[in-house]
C-alpha cells in the first residue's frame, strides 16, 4: 500500500507541497498519528492545491480570500448520488487539515497565513443515538437465540457484552489480544485514538462470557477475537480452525443482523453501543469527567454531546413544576 505521500505526490505542487509532504511525515513521526488520519489530510490538502489551479504554490499563495473562495465551492459542491451538497462537518474536516499544516509551517518559522485567521462552520448539534431498556436487552441476547454454531455465538454475544461493559470503539476492540486481558482482574489497558492509553472495565457478565468463548478456542491465533470457519464449528467445536482477526466490518455487519433479530428498528452501529454506555453511566449518576475518560476523549466537549440526553436534573425539574395547577 503506498504511503500517503506517494499516494497523493504533494511535491509535484512546488514548494508549498514539498512543505505538506514534510507535515504528513511530522504527524506520523512525531505525532504519532494513524495513516488514515494521514491519508486524509493529504487527502484534504491536495484538494485544497488543486484549488488554487496553479503548477507551482508557495506559502504566500495561501490568503485569507483564496480560503474564502476555497470554503464556497466546498459549500456548493455536490456529493453523493442523489446531488446533495457537502456536509459542514466535511467541510470542516478540509479547514482543520489547513489549519494544523499552517501551524506546523509558524512552528517552523515559515512566513504564511495565521492558522487562528481560518474559522470553522457552524454545525448542526451532533444528534446521539443509543439503546436501552427492553431494546438493549434484547440486542445483548440475540446472538444465544440464532442458529449458529456454539462457537459463533459464544464469540458474538461475548463480543456484545464487551462494548457495552467498556465502551471501546470498533477498532479497539478488534486490536485487543489474547494476552491484553486478564480475566482474573476487572480492568486492563487500552491503547486508544492519538496512541492515549485509559484504562476500561469489565463487568461480571463481560468476563464471563469472554471466558466462555476463550475455553471453547483451540487455534493459537494471538487475537481475542478470530473469525471462524462457519462449516467447521459446526461439527468440530473443539478443532475449529481460526483464520484471522475478526475485522470492524464484519462486526458492523454482525450488529446491524442481530439488531434486526431483536426486532430494533433503528440503524444500530458499533459506536450505538458506546453512546449506549456512556448514556447509561450518566443515567445512573456518573460524572461527565468520568464519562469522557472512560470513552478516551481528549475534551470535555466531545462528552458533553451526551448531556442533553441524560439530564436528570432538568427531567426532575419539569416533572416537578410543569402543569401544577392552583387550588
Amino acid at each position: 500500500m503506498k504511503s500517503p505521500t506517494e499516494q497523493y505526490n504533494l511535491s509535484s505542487y512546488g514548494k508549498l507541497g514539498v512543505l505538506a509532504e514534510d507535515f504528513l511525515t511530522y504527524l506520523e513521526i512525531e505525532r504519532g498519528r494513524s495513516l488514515k488520519t494521514i491519508r486524509n489530510y493529504g487527502f484534504y490538502l491536495k484538494r485544497f492545491f488543486d484549488f488554487l489551479q496553479k503548477a507551482k504554490i508557495n506559502p504566500k499563495d495561501i490568503t485569507l480570500q483564496k480560503i474564502k473562495a476555497f470554503r464556497l465551492s466546498l459549500n456548493r459542491s455536490e456529493t453523493g448520488r442523489r446531488g446533495g451538497t457537502m456536509k459542514k462537518n466535511t467541510q470542516n474536516y478540509h479547514l482543520i487539515a489547513l489549519r494544523a499544516f499552517l501551524k506546523y509551517l509558524a512552528k517552523n518559522d515559515i512566513e504564511a497565513l495565521a492558522p487562528e485567521k481560518i474559522e470553522l462552520a457552524k454545525v448542526a448539534e451532533r444528534q446521539v443515538d443509543f439503546i436501552e431498556g427492553d431494546d438493549l436487552e434484547r440486542l445483548l441476547e440475540a446472538p444465544i437465540k440464532t442458529k449458529n454454531p456454539d462457537l459463533i455465538k459464544l464469540r458474538d454475544k461475548a463480543i456484545l457484552e464487551l462494548f457495552f461493559s467498556t465502551g471501546l470503539r470498533v477498532s479497539e476492540l478488534t486490536s485487543l489480544e489474547r494476552n491484553t486481558i486478564n480475566l482474573k482482574k476487572d480492568e486492563f489497558t487500552i491503547r486508544g485514538k492519538g496512541d492515549k492509553l485509559r484504562t476500561v472495565f469489565l463487568t461480571p457478565k463481560a468476563k464471563k462470557h469472554i471466558k466462555d468463548y476463550l475455553d471453547k478456542r483451540n487455534d493459537v491465533d494471538p487475537a481475542l477475537f478470530v473469525r471462524h470457519d462457519r462449516a467447521k464449528a459446526k461439527t468440530e467445536l473443539k478443532d475449529t480452525k481460526a483464520t484471522s482477526p475478526i475485522t470492524p466490518r464484519s462486526i458492523e455487519r454482525m450488529i446491524k443482523k442481530y439488531a434486526l433479530a431483536a426486532g430494533i428498528t433503528k440503524n444500530v452501529t458499533p459506536h450505538t453501543l458506546r453512546h449506549s454506555f456512556a448514556t447509561d453511566l450518566l443515567q445512573n449518576g456518573a460524572d461527565i469527567r468520568s464519562v469522557q475518560a472512560m470513552l478516551g476523549h481528549a475534551s470535555i466537549t466531545t462528552t458533553q454531546v451526551y448531556t442533553h440526553v441524560t439530564n436528570k436534573h432538568l427531567r426532575d425539574i419539569h416533572h416537578k413544576f410543569h402543569s401544577k395547577k392552583k387550588g
